[in-house]
């Protein structure tokens, strides 16, 4: 998946103040300091967490010219985690993910608002189980510029973003309605992530 989500917005919302001189037209994800996770009320008892282990994430966009941004991001459902065996087994089955049947979830930017100095809404169509819908992120951006890893480590070297980025769901609007309401219909994903212009490797 890629980070649709949400970069394509920061990183073209903020030039003006923030960008250096010159910016690589394409952002890729550390996947060392990314993770997508998503939360829900367990029965109005406690607040449960299961993370994705596996995406992919890419920002394309000019300097200055956020309305013509784009991103896209994407996770791989058999990666989903929770720590406990058996329940991560009730996740990717037919009644929430379906992974064998529903491999991925994808989501595409179609457009970027700036909220405030280092903030912004990313809405774009997220797909899962092969349903399509709007969903919007609230996104954070952290910092823009160069990564103080930079100075001892090569791979951290150049212009890098740093962001959060939040959206509220309905589970039951994507198909994946099993046991509500004893685990909510409101579902929170976060992703918290680190691009570098020009892509990331190791």
């Amino acid at each position: 998946m890629k980070t649709p989500i949400l970069a394509a917005a920061f990183a073209t919302a903020f030039v003006p103040a923030f960008a250096p001189a010159a910016l690589a037209e394409t952002w890729g994800m550390d996947p060392t300091h990314t993770e997508v996770l998503i939360s829900w009320n367990h029965a109005g008892f406690s607040i449960q967490t299961a993370k994705f282990l596996e995406f992919d994430g890419t920002l394309e966009f000019t300097p200055g010219d956020v309305a013509n941004a784009s991103a896209d991001f994407s996770v791989k459902v058999a990666s989903v985690h929770t720590g406990v065996d058996a329940f991560t087994g009730h996740l990717l089955g037919g009644g929430f993910f379906d992974a064998e049947a529903y491999p991925e979830i994808t989501f595409v930017s179609t457009s970027v608002e700036q909220t405030g100095d280092m903030s912004a809404m990313v809405t774009g169509d997220m797909t899962v189980k092969d349903v399509t819908k709007p969903v919007t992120f609230d996104v954070t951006v952290h910092s823009l510029g160069e990564h103080p890893a930079g100075r001892f480590a090569e791979p951290y070297e150049g212009e890098w973003l740093g962001f959060t980025a939040v959206a509220d769901i309905k589970r039951s609007d994507f198909g994946v309605d099993a046991f509500i309401p004893v685990g909510s219909d409101e579902v929170t994903i976060t992703i918290n992530s680190e691009m570098r212009a020009g892509g990331f490797s190791f």
